[in-house]
């Protein structure tokens, strides 16, 4: 197999363009990401993804945000309305490690339903009392030991759905104080304060596919983690993971420069990938020209994401539900 284009890239609207189908056929980008403006019905989803993967002429993963609560694509008769995750943690209290397992193996069945397979979570991230809003309710608890655990389960209901998880935000996101996609957050923790952010990741680090956090860790580097070569460094030797790594998106205003300068600086940092979320045509030629092929190291990590695709467990999802419902008092999806 040639090798990948170092990119995941997002298209304009709810079907592909000419342009759009040459393009992606010349650059083989590695997957795909969908937007609420891709989404109209599950007929024109599943055709949308099946255009994707003809484009490549491979099973190119196709990724979403489906965390519930206020990220999530897929609503209405296409996806159940979910609390945010720290909402619903709290709701299910003790049996917050079950509720989060079926929450995630009904949202992968949802996802599978419409031909998308790859779902940006569990989200990892440790929350505190400074997390700016953007982020907090998604999180899923405030101490690194809680959040790995419910971490786990997100990830096995999504495996157990035929979904990859992707993990994020690494290394930690939740000390940051500002909007990632507005501002360049920095945090002043210690070393051995940051050590409790990182750890639901070094807990997670067997999974294959991560996402990086855009934000400066200034016990570590001046520069932010997805252009840092000393926090990729870290990620890869400290919290030991050795799958796939993404950048956040790249037209995030927490990174300076143009999206040309971004790309080319996180590929040289250590990120496999450069994700470009907005389907403008203009910045994904500019992006994908700045990210090259994938080196052989990622190209490895890709062949190893691919290689662990799992066919869904057979499963009733009434049942499932009901099970959620008793578990949360008959409101864990409403």
């Amino acid at each position: 197999m040639s090798a990948f284009g170092a990119t995941i890239l997002g298209c304009k609207g709810l079907t592909l363009s000419s342009d759009e189908r040459a393009f992606f056929r010349a650059v083989n980008p590695f997957g795909f990401i969908l937007f609420g403006r891709n989404i109209e019905t599950a007929d024109q989803i599943r055709t949308l993804c099946a255009e994707l993967r003809h484009c490549v002429g491979h099973d190119a993963p196709i990724l979403i945000d489906q965390e519930g609560g206020r990220v999530q694509r897929l609503r209405g008769d296409l996806g159940a309305e979910w609390l945010p995750p720290l909402d619903f943690v709290h709701r299910a209290g003790p049996q917050a490690e079950r509720a989060m397992y079926l929450r995630y193996r009904l949202i992968a069945q949802e996802l599978m339903d419409v031909g998308v397979d790859a779902n940006c979570a569990p989200l990892v991230d440790v929350a505190g009392p400074q997390t700016h809003g953007f982020l907090k309710d998604r999180c899923y608890g405030e101490n690194a030991e809680t959040v790995a655990r419910l971490g786990r389960v997100v990830a096995d209901g999504l495996l157990d759905g035929g979904v990859f998880p992707v993990l994020k935000h690494i290394p930690g996101h939740g000390r940051a104080q500002a909007d990632s996609h507005l501002d360049l957050p920095r945090v002043d923790a210690s070393c051995e304060d940051l050590a409790q952010d990182f750890a639901p990741f070094t807990a997670l680090n067997d999974l294959v596919m991560g996402m990086t956090a855009h934000l400066v860790y200034e016990a570590l580097d001046d520069l932010p983690a997805t252009v840092s070569p000393k926090v990729m460094g870290m990620i890869r030797q400290d919290i030991g993971f050795d799958g796939l790594i993404m950048t956040d998106d790249i037209s995030m205003q927490a990174l300076s420069g143009d999206v040309v300068s971004r790309s080319a600086a996180s590929i040289a940092a250590g990120c496999d990938v450069v994700l470009h979320c907005n389907g403008e045509m203009l910045e994904m030629q500019a992006v994908v020209e700045a990210s090259g092929k994938m080196t052989s190291q990622a190209q490895r990590r890709a062949q190893t994401v691919l290689n662990s695709r799992k066919t869904a467990n057979s499963v009733d999802t009434a049942a499932l539900r009901a099970e959620l419902d008793a578990l949360t008092s008959g409101q864990g999806h409403v």
